[in-house]
């Protein structure tokens, strides 16, 4: 069983930065996909960015160029920066962590706010 947890949330005016972390910790794979999800209220779950374990990264449509996914790999930990922040970015984000193929494992969600 692998558990994440996410940190870094928070409120933001729009045009600003946040940075989050995702750890993940428990039954380590060295194969993986790891990254972000976001949902707003009403909407579905959308990926925003994910990142495996051969480095090949994923971008959602509506991110791309304003946000970039990282990693440590001695932390088992996955970062997102996030840039030029909309209103359109509000929404709980989750990370996630799997086997390809698989559902994995959510963390409990960090809420971001783009407000002025």
């Amino acid at each position: 069983q692998v558990q994440v947890v996410e940190s870094g949330g928070g409120l933001v005016q729009p045009g600003g930065s946040l940075r989050l972390s995702c750890a993940a910790s428990g039954s380590i794979f060295s194969l993986y996909v790891m990254g972000w999800y976001r949902q707003a209220p009403g909407k579905q779950r959308e990926l925003v960015a994910e990142i495996t374990s051969g480095g090949r990264i994923n971008y959602g449509d509506s991110v791309k160029g304003r946000f970039t996914i990282s990693e440590d790999k001695t932390k088992n930990t996955v970062y997102l920066q996030m840039d030029s922040l909309k209103p359109e970015d509000t929404a709980v984000y989750y990370c996630n962590r799997k086997l390809p193929g698989t559902a994995g494992s959510w963390g409990q969600g960090t809420q971001v706010t783009v407000s002025s």
